[in-house]
């Protein structure tokens, strides 16, 4: 990673296997290392639901990208995939066992969406803002004596 404010993560398993959410929730946890941690948790759900939202109706993820913005603190995620069908936020209740992804999305995110591909495929973003929740948008500092 040659810009500290920008990382990709290129997502490059077999079609059938499982996507790698462990390594995906590590690899952005430790690219963003410095943040605050309820704004790191907002981020890694939001990751974790993109990446797998991919893996189950988007022919499987290509690549998760972060930026960072400092003023005020965002994070930005973009998920590629091979598939033109675009997101729809679904009327899901917690009883059932799937389709909830993008609710949680919804509930973290300041703001989501999705835009096709110019090279095939879409790109489904979101932005999470520490800001917006209350959440401290510094990296935690040992109080000062």
């Amino acid at each position: 990673m040659t810009d500290p404010d920008r990382a990709a993560l290129v997502l490059d398993f077999a079609p059938g296997d499982v996507p790698p959410l462990v390594a995906v929730r590590r690899w952005a946890a430790s690219a963003l290392a410095d943040l605050g941690e309820d704004h790191l948790t907002a981020v890694l759900l939001a990751a974790t639901e993109l990446v797998t939202n991919a893996y189950d109706h988007g022919g499987g993820p290509r690549r998760l990208r972060l930026r960072r913005e400092e003023a005020p603190c965002r994070i930005h995620l973009e998920v590629d995939d091979d598939s033109t069908l675009m997101p729809v936020l679904t009327g899901s209740s917690p009883a059932d066992r799937r389709g909830r992804g993008l609710r949680i999305v919804d509930a973290v995110a300041q703001d989501w969406g999705s835009r096709l591909s110019p090279d095939g495929g879409k790109t489904v973003w979101a932005t999470i803002d520490c800001a917006a929740y209350g959440w401290d948008p510094c990296p935690t500092a040992p109080p000062e004596v």
